[in-house]
């Protein structure tokens, strides 16, 4: 006689075991630099084909520009009006107006200096870039910035099934470069001595070795704190696809399948040469609960916004420690 499948919990919260902060275990043993380091040197040692994270897709729009510098390199994107994505140099050719000030009319770029119309066919010095929006982000390819042999479409994560998901996309920036970033999320051991409010018994229970199928693949329990004790235990995994991304995905446990990619866009340097760079994070969370259908209808009034301000809260404490890693890495005192 077969057993019946254990139901769910009607809710997924745990009480979480007590512990205060400072009794909790110390990680600094675990998070060895040499193991951080070589993730990070093979992260970045990934291709690209050229391609930068530049916006979430809802902030590319038909009925305005959006301006944003990337790698150093000024662009503007716009949507025609079937919604497909275009992406150009972002100084209008005739006297350098910027065209993120300019409007969309009928799917072509006018700028609002001069009246000059743009669009895919180009213009004697200014041309379109190659563009990709995945429906979560929008992608486009700079070869010269790259310096990369160039690919027709970036390496996109693996997300759950759109009809299914939701997603929710925050943008912030700091004075560091894209590897301070992602070092951050190779180091997972500090999740809870780092971020209490987020994570309470983070554990690292997979570490990546030299002989290892995939090398750059950590595993963590970690249970996401909601209120008090009271948190959703999961197991999730990370690894980088590309030499600007990290991927988290859980294995287990509730939002079975559920990704954050954290994705590190070079603006540029700033008026004293320091670098920056742009931290845009994309949360696509799916549940095979009933009560997830309502979340989904109630994304853009509730969700979504709670979503990006627990990411944005998050990095904002990260992006301090990365811009710090850079101060130390750029004046000699970086002691990993």
């Amino acid at each position: 006689m077969t057993m019946p499948e254990p139901r769910p919990r009607r809710l997924p919260l745990r009480r979480m075991p007590a512990t205060t902060w400072k009794a909790q275990d110390p990680t600094w043993r675990e998070a060895r630099a040499a193991v951080i380091g070589a993730a990070l040197k093979r992260a970045l040692a990934r291709p690209s084909g050229n391609w930068f994270v530049l916006a979430a897709s809802t902030e590319v729009r038909s009925d305005r520009p959006f301006g944003r510098v990337v790698a150093g390199t000024e662009l503007v994107a716009w949507r025609t009006p079937d919604g497909t994505a275009r992406v150009g140099p972002g100084a209008c050719p005739h006297m350098g107006a910027p065209l993120c000030r300019g409007a969309v009319d009928s799917g072509r770029l006018v700028c609002r200096w001069h009246g000059l119309s743009l669009g895919e066919e180009g213009f004697p010095g200014w041309s379109p870039y190659p563009v990709h929006d995945d429906g979560v982000l929008v992608w486009v390819r700079l070869d010269r910035e790259g310096g990369e042999e160039p690919t027709p479409e970036p390496v996109v994560p693996h997300r759950p099934e759109g009809s299914r998901s939701l997603a929710a996309v925050e943008s912030l920036a700091g004075r560091c470069e894209p590897e301070d970033v992602v070092a951050n999320r190779l180091d997972p051991w500090h999740g809870s001595w780092f971020h209490p409010y987020s994570f309470v018994g983070l554990r690292v229970a997979e570490v990546p070795e030299g002989g290892d199928p995939d090398p750059d693949r950590m595993v963590v329990e970690v249970g996401f704190r909601v209120a008090g004790r009271w948190g959703v235990p999961v197991r999730a995994e990370f690894h980088c696809p590309g030499p600007r991304t990290v991927v988290m995905r859980i294995i287990e446990g509730e939002g079975l399948g559920s990704v954050v990619e954290t994705h590190a866009t070079p603006l540029g340097t700033d008026g004293r040469g320091v670098p920056r760079t742009a931290v845009i994070e994309a949360t696509v969370a799916t549940s095979e609960r009933p009560g997830f259908a309502l979340a989904r209808r109630a994304a853009g009034a509730l969700v979504r916004p709670a979503v990006r301000a627990a990411a944005r809260r998050l990095w904002r404490d990260d992006l301090a420690y990365a811009e710090r890693r850079y101060l130390l890495r750029s004046s000699g005192r970086w002691p990993g």
